[in-house]
């Protein structure tokens, strides 16, 4: 029976090149092989499409973007500049006017030279934390969060105030920490470190959107890439790292062997992890042996946020053309008081338009945890109310469409991005980037290298910096000079991204009318709801 069974187990494949994840940086890691002559490779993506957490679904008739939404920055962006090359830009477009309302729960309009100036005074608040990072001074003693150093100085500056200006001011600045914490993927500012956030570089250019939406740029990087090295449906269970011994930097013996939920297993000399922080984090049983103490630890001080979005779909228009975007003025309450279920919608900071039929709405945290556990219908309703309170209207009507994204609960991102925790600095990312070696390799040979958002130490928390990471990954295995393993590849089915998308929706696409089964939930399929930033 013993001779019986090894008969029918699954043959492993032998490969040079193994990419976990189909995201950013694994495409690009697979892009850059391919470019460079390095075609023994295989790509294994655990969802039924390509991107990761970049999926863009159309909506009210134009581009609703489900994970990442800007191209953050023009000059020295590759994701920018593979756009212009492709056409995905439209560079004579002027850029649309923004004209925002603040408004407080009793609907009462704060001024807009208001706004700007508490506006402007946060912006240079925020603008010291990051100093702390490039200059020789120390921040204040005790203070060790961006949260903490801003309170300190929101408290000074509202010091000058009567006591009804100094409320509404206090207002504006809860939006703005709101918002901030969608902006930088933190459930609370006091989450960040002080000195951490200034490593974060800011490309000059503004946030650039793509017409066609940021999907597209996934199309030039895929196009390169052998359909035959794309395997779809694969969800990585293990990987074993110190198979190989003194005689796998010498010989054509594999380092590494990858098993799947599926029971296929594969043997590569060299691994690229291109998974998020998220699930490096939830699977501690992923790698085997157990990852170093050193990048455990790292891990423990990169916080890997929960951002989502709520899209809201209407008929017709109902809010001026002049507006694009209503920003709730939430009063301040005691959250101790006050249970996550009964407050979890007061994370939301505004609603903006995409289209003068299609609003969306970001959240962070907790509370975006929450929704998540909450059906469509009840998070249209909600919305709606808050509409209604915030315009004080009571005529808003009806949304006839509602998607809301759930970045913590899918099994392949297990949140959204990364930001450095309180105690962390710069170098926990560079600590969890670097390569695994290969035992008896004099510390050469790299058996596992890692990419991702998370994996570069300037750029975290966006698409060109996981872009990036997947190039860096890619250069680390392919420059070793190892021996190539034969092997013969059987030919995979097109992973055209248009049909892996369309039908890795069709679950949400039948949870669209919030008007049906009160029981009814958002999508969930197996990972098709991505993240912002």
């Amino acid at each position: 029976m013993a001779e019986a069974a090894a008969l029918s187990a699954p043959v492993p494949r032998d490969v040079q090149y193994l990419i976990i994840g189909g995201g950013l940086a694994g495409l690009a890691a697979a892009n850059y092989l391919t470019q460079n002559g390095h075609h023994n490779f295989l790509l294994l993506e655990a969802r039924k499409r390509l991107g990761g957490r970049v999926m863009t679904l159309e909506m009210g008739g134009c581009p609703a973007e489900l994970g990442a939404s800007y191209v953050h920055g023009i000059l020295g962006n590759p994701l920018y500049k593979l756009a212009i090359a492709n056409g995905l830009v439209d560079v004579t477009q002027a850029p649309k006017p923004h004209k925002v309302a603040a408004v407080t729960e009793g609907g009462k309009r704060v001024p807009f030279a208001v706004l700007q100036e508490v506006y402007e005074a946060y912006y240079w608040f925020f603008k010291r934390c990051e100093e702390y990072f490039s200059c020789k001074y120390k921040p204040p003693e005790g203070v060790q969060s961006v949260g903490e150093h801003v309170e300190l100085e929101i408290g000074l500056f509202l010091q000058r105030f009567p006591p009804d200006q100094k409320r509404v001011r206090r207002l504006i600045f809860d939006y703005l920490l709101k918002r901030e914490c969608c902006i930088t993927g933190c459930d609370q500012m006091s989450s960040v470190d002080l000195v951490g956030i200034g490593s974060y570089v800011e490309l000059p250019g503004g946030n650039v959107t793509l017409p066609r939406g940021y999907s597209s740029i996934l199309h030039p990087v895929v196009r390169a890439i052998p359909k035959e090295s794309i395997l779809l449906g694969h969800v990585v269970k293990s990987i074993n790292w110190n198979e190989g011994d003194e005689r796998s930097s010498q010989s054509n013996a594999s380092a590494v062997n990858v098993l799947c939920d599926n029971g296929a297993e594969f043997r590569a000399q060299h691994v690229i992890c291109a998974v998020p922080l998220g699930v490096l984090k939830a699977q501690s049983d992923l790698f085997s042996p157990p990852l170093p103490n050193v990048k455990v630890e790292a891990m423990k001080k990169l916080n890997f946020g929960v951002v989502n979005k709520i899209f809201l779909e209407w008929d017709a228009p109902f809010l001026t053309p002049e507006i694009s975007e209503v920003i709730l003025l939430w009063e301040t309450i005691d959250e101790t008081r006050i249970s996550l279920k009964d407050r979890w919608y007061r994370k939301l900071y505004s609603f903006c338009k995409v289209s003068e039929v299609l609003f969306v709405s970001w959240i962070s945290g907790d509370e975006a945890r929450f929704m998540e556990s909450l059906n469509v219908k009840e998070i249209a309703d909600t919305c709606l109310k808050i509409l209604r309170k915030f315009l004080n209207d009571p005529s808003v009507p009806k949304p006839k469409s509602c998607i809301y994204t759930a970045w913590n609960t899918q099994a392949f991102s297990r949140g959204s991005y990364t930001s450095i925790g309180v105690g962390g600095q710069q170098m926990d990312i560079e600590t969890l980037s670097s390569p695994l070696l290969a035992p008896g390799s004099e510390g050469k040979k790299p058996v596992v290298a890692f990419a991702g958002e998370h994996c570069h130490s300037t750029f975290y928390s966006t698409g060109h910096g996981a872009f990036l990471s997947g190039l860096t990954a890619a250069q680390q295995v392919s420059s070793y000079n190892d021996c190539s393993v034969g092997v013969s590849l059987s030919r995979q089915s097109n992973p055209d991204m248009k049909t892996a998308s369309i039908s890795d929706l069709s679950s949400l696409l039948g949870n669209l009318d919030v008007s049906g089964n009160p029981n009814s939930r958002g999508k969930r399929d197996d990972g098709g709801f991505p993240t912002p930033r």
